[in-house]
């Protein structure tokens, strides 16, 4: 994700899903606008947002978010939201276009990877993702192991401790 400011409440991330990135292979990945309702833009200032089980889907010529669970603002009234309700998303013609041919070639989800502010708006970067099987799991963390084994070594030789 590009740089986000931590001291500005208009660029702020709200939300990461960490497993996406470990359970997909991610091969693209868009930005969106989300459609919300008052008391959910008021809940997601205060940082509540959960996408662990959330996922993305193209019906027709429109994206929706599924699963995201923004809990109902706790000084709201009877004009509260519903926390797992089906969200919109926002994108170009041709994004969405896209996601349709290759939503259907095959194989392929869409999966939310963060959540924040930008310049004021909720956007959410979803990931076009392919499943990955447990043995790519496995090359992954073996993969990163060795690369920190490597970050180590380098380290200990400018040190001078071999």
């Amino acid at each position: 994700m590009k740089s986000v400011k931590k001291n500005d409440p208009n660029e702020a991330l709200i939300a990461r899903n960490r497993k996406a990135r470990h359970d997909y292979s991610i091969l693209d990945v868009y930005e969106a606008g989300v459609v919300l309702q008052g008391t959910e833009v008021k809940s997601l200032r205060e940082g509540h947002a959960n996408l662990s089980d959330a996922y993305a889907t193209v019906d027709g010529d429109e994206v929706w978010l599924r699963g995201v669970h923004i809990p109902e603002y706790r000084n709201g009234s009877w004009t509260n939201h519903t926390p797992t309700r089906t969200r919109k998303l926002l994108l170009h013609r041709r994004e969405i276009e896209n996601l349709v041919g290759k939503t259907r070639e095959g194989n392929t989800t869409l999966v939310p990877l963060s959540m924040y502010f930008k310049a004021g708006k909720v956007k959410v970067e979803i990931a076009l993702a392919r499943g990955k099987q447990l043995h790519d799991k496995r090359q992954d963390l073996a993969k990163r192991d060795a690369d920190r084994e490597v970050v180590r070594a380098i380290g200990r030789a400018r040190k001078g401790m071999s």
